[in-house]
């Protein structure tokens, strides 16, 4: 249903009146259905959405309520909605403005800036996400001083994800002095020019943790607190770094690429600190060289990579990749790992899946099968897949419809159950085809 709707809304179909009672309900049961039912069913929803308390989601749903935004280039409209709409209606408008010309939506912003109520004020700022710019440091520079603690905590999180920024230049400077090569690093020669037994200097990063968070540090967004079971110089460590412009490591470094920065050891522990916070860096700052090099191969032996600490993390750094290369990725962490990790993974992959993830995906749902693997565990990807596969697949899944042998070991039934939810996978993909191919026609 949400891909029927995504298709019928980029062919600019409406839905028909009599349908929109049931239309809403669905969309009051299912909140991933609300933005594009919305879409489909139009202004007729919002008319019907304010004559039955069932159906009031709708007009929480839509920017300002439901209530008309006057015209972008209306002026006269704009400052008027702007002094005296309701804070949902003032979101809306500003957002709206904000896609459309982002230098003036940040002057509307400013003229009210000083009377607005702090958490007024986070949520305005929260929409210059959008169409972020080195226009708005000025602006973001001035809300480091705000009252509000979280006001000041987003304008240095929006400024650190402009590398060009003064503040990202003033956190390069605290970090560049916590992070250096140390040649001193000695290890056993292992073969080579060396004489047998001879020592190498290696080199090595060595980190030198923040003694202190001082108040500049804290104007710049760097929380002195740290969570409960967390040390103090290692929170302010990780804070730093993340902010830190990335490209500052290779000039600090040597020279040297992510990638090699990446494979260079760490002395004292501090590791997994560091990779974690150039994990956050390079999602911040939509790095895609970076998240490479965090990444590493998807073929590498240890799953979670050289720099990403969890499954998570390593799914958000595949966000700052474009969709062929991740689902590139996420086909070869596939073929090494299987599907058991990996169902994260999948999550952010563009869908329909393109060919070859699509391919890794059943290449292993058909080894787990053929093991007699126990079969309930991977039905979360089954699901997956028939949202997610693309429909001209349906072809190459006949040859697992049957009722497979089952090993000696495999779990009772497993074949049986391999065999249903192989055929309902393929009933799936085939009627996605007839509605994909129906919308086409109309």
């Amino acid at each position: 249903m949400p891909q029927w709707l995504t298709a019928a809304n980029a062919r600019g179909f409406a839905s028909p009146p009599q349908m929109l009672p049931a239309l809403l309900d669905a969309a009051r049961g299912r909140t991933d259905l609300r933005p594009s039912a919305l879409e489909f069913a139009g202004s007729r929803a919002l008319w019907l959405a304010r004559l039955n308390p069932d159906w009031r989601f709708a007009l929480r749903s839509t920017p300002g309520g439901g209530a008309a935004l006057p015209h972008i280039e209306d002026d006269d409209g704009v400052r008027q909605l702007w002094q005296e709409g309701l804070f949902a209606e003032r979101v809306a408008l500003l957002s709206a403005l904000r896609s459309r010309d982002p230098a003036a939506a940040r002057d509307l912003l400013a003229t009210t800036w000083a009377t607005e109520r702090a958490e007024d004020r986070l949520m305005f700022l929260d929409s210059l996400r959008t169409g972020l710019s080195p226009d708005d440091e000025p602006f973001l520079e001035q809300a480091l001083a705000d009252r509000s603690r979280n006001v000041r905590a987003t304008a240095a999180e929006l400024l650190s994800a402009l590398p060009g920024s003064a503040l990202a230049a003033r956190m390069a400077v605290r970090a560049e002095a916590c992070v250096a090569i140390d040649h001193t690093q000695a290890t056993q020669a292992a073969g080579g020019t060396e004489p047998s037994g001879a020592t190498v200097a290696t080199p090595t990063i060595a980190v030198e943790a923040p003694h202190e968070c001082d108040p500049a540090m804290e104007r710049d967004g760097v929380v002195a607190k740290a969570p409960a079971g967390r040390g103090e110089r290692s929170w302010w460590f990780g804070q730093l770094v993340e902010a830190a412009p990335l490209g500052t490591w290779s000039r600090r470094l040597g020279g040297r690429t992510p990638r090699e920065i990446v494979a260079l050891p760490v002395t004292d522990d501090w590791q997994g600190e560091l990779h974690a916070a150039w994990c956050r860096a390079a999602v911040r700052q939509r790095d895609a060289e970076w998240s490479r090099a965090l990444l590493g191969e998807p073929s590498a032996p240890e799953a979670g990579g050289p720099g990403a600490v969890s499954l998570a993390e390593r799914a958000k750094l595949l966000g700052t990749l474009d969709a062929a290369e991740r689902a590139e990725w996420v086909a070869g962490f596939i073929a090494t790992h299987g599907l058991s990790e990996a169902f994260q993974l999948l999550g952010v992959c563009a869908v329909p899946w393109a060919p070859p993830l699509g391919r890794a995906v059943v290449d292993a749902l058909n080894i787990a099968r053929d093991a007699g693997s126990y079969p309930w565990s991977f039905s979360g990807v089954m699901g997956l897949a028939e949202r997610c596969l693309d429909p001209s697949e349906a072809g190459r899944l006949d040859a697992l419809l049957a009722v497979p042998d089952e090993p000696e070991n495999a779990s009772p039934g497993a074949g049986g159950y391999w065999a249903e939810a192989f055929q309902r996978l393929v009933t799936t993909l085939r009627l996605r085809a007839a509605m994909a191919e129906e919308l086409n026609t109309s």
